[in-house]
């Protein structure tokens, strides 16, 4: 055994971000993890501290706040005027240059959507406190009540899915940020209410990027209805922009340090501006820069699978792919041979009809993203309007998803709910209401039990 004498010291106890490193490690965490408390304090501490090197944008009376929210839609509401305009004036796309900058938009917002409304779950043992309401009715509202056609998490995966999307795509870490936070501010729970309830006043707020987003990803044949869901409910007037203020002011502390709690609603609010917006994410496409980075994922599977007939320049394809730096190179290569044929319609140049088609020798070695990219940037100023869903997969339409009761999950949850009273039911089904379970059949089911016995109680 080691006795510690006065000139040893005790070894720190870790950190617990310290183990997992990056942002999508620590959301991984945060979403699979049974009992992440202490990481999401850490990870909240840590940022908290960063949201208060920001400018404080709430007017500092709470009573202000109905009219200011008020205010801002009617700003956005202008905004989106002019922007319609525009558009009818025969003004440009000011988001989506084409179908492949819009589905890498869809996939890096991915790690934020798919945990929409987390940051409330923590609110829910407090059913019993009607201060509580308005914030459970919107946690259970992004849960779609328990109905998977507007259940936010299973609508944005049946968008990634129809658009060939894969929600497991690796990311930059960055993408990571909010989805993250998100997930601490839930675990967090009532240890950090005012900066929960200062983060669900930010949130909720109508953005103009919501409006024009969902404009211009149904222009491109993209389903908007994940976007045009939260126009609608995010409305300052019933929805939950207006019920986000009023859980402010049915929370404030009535003797208690009021300017202490204010404080750190703010702060709460401040943290919906760390990390990449939607606006910086979309500004921040390239596509010839997103083509090449793409081209080198696949690098280390594709430069032994080509024979050596084919040569561009006296190389071979697979010379060719043995250097990431070359691929610029190969691309121009091409095009100087007549493979690929830019600005024109992609049907017309022989790389592209090598990638689609049934027949095609390529069939299946690219994505539907992949594909989208290296269409769109043969493409290039070939696209117009009309143009511009050229090429996309067939939109398909999802069948009711029905809670199967076959499911096992299923079958021990109502195993486990029989002969339960009111308040043990309450605890057996709030944890399948989790961020992580609710989208499953059995959290689609636990959602309608816990809004059904909330109600019987009442």
């Amino acid at each position: 055994m080691t006795v510690l004498t006065h000139l040893q010291a005790a070894p720190a106890p870790s950190h617990p971000l310290d183990s997992l490193g990056g942002l999508r490690r620590i959301h991984e965490a945060l979403l699979s993890d049974e009992h992440p408390q202490p990481l999401a304090r850490a990870f909240l501490e840590d940022h908290l501290l960063q949201a208060a090197q920001l400018e404080d944008e709430l007017p500092s009376d709470p009573a202000q706040w109905h009219a200011w929210v008020a205010e801002h839609c009617a700003d956005v509401a202008r905004q989106y005027a002019d922007y319609l305009q525009q558009r009818k004036a025969g003004g440009a796309r000011q988001f989506f240059s084409c179908k492949a900058h819009a589905l890498y938009f869809l996939q890096a917002v991915a790690p934020t959507k798919l945990v929409d409304g987390a940051w409330l779950y923590g609110l829910l043992g407090q059913w019993r406190d009607p201060r509580f309401s308005s914030l459970i009715s919107t946690y259970l509202e992004e849960l779609g009540e328990g109905n998977p056609a507007q259940n936010h998490v299973v609508i944005y995966r049946q968008l990634l899915a129809e658009q060939g999307l894969e929600p497991s795509s690796p990311l930059p870490d960055e993408r990571y940020l909010q989805g993250a936070l998100q997930l601490a501010l839930g675990a967090g729970g009532m240890d950090f209410l005012p900066e929960v309830i200062g983060y669900n006043l930010g949130y909720e707020q109508l953005p103009l990027h919501l409006l024009i987003s969902s404009y211009e990803l149904s222009e491109l044949g993209i389903d908007p209805y994940y976007f045009t869901l939260h126009v609608t409910i995010d409305n300052a007037s019933t929805g939950h922009a207006q019920k986000a203020v009023q859980a402010v002011l049915d929370l404030l502390p009535l003797e208690a340090d009021r300017r202490d709690f204010l404080r750190r609603v703010s702060l709460g609010y401040r943290l919906n501006d760390l990390g990449q917006g939607s606006r910086a994410i979309i500004e921040g496409f390239d596509l010839e820069r997103e083509l090449l980075a793409m081209l080198e994922r696949k690098c280390p599977f594709a430069q032994h699978m080509h024979s050596d007939y084919c040569r561009f320049e006296g190389k071979t394809v697979n010379q060719w792919l043995a250097d990431p730096q070359q691929l610029s190179g190969f691309l121009q290569a091409m095009q100087d041979k007549g493979w690929i044929k830019r600005h024109e319609d992609p049907q017309g140049s022989r790389f592209w009809q090598l990638i689609d088609g049934d027949g095609a020798a390529m069939f299946g070695v690219f994505s539907a993203y992949e594909k989208q990219l290296v269409h769109d940037w043969i493409a290039g100023d070939w696209i117009s309007a009309d143009k511009a869903v050229a090429f996309r997969r067939r939109p398909s339409v999802p069948a009711p998803i029905e809670v199967p009761e076959q499911d096992p999950d299923v079958q021990r949850l109502n195993a486990a709910l029989q002969g339960q009273d009111a308040h043990t039911r309450f605890a057996t089904l709030i944890p399948w209401l989790a961020p992580a379970r609710h989208a499953h059949p059995a959290g689609l089911l636990a959602t309608r039990h816990f809004i059904q016995l909330k109600s019987g109680l009442r």
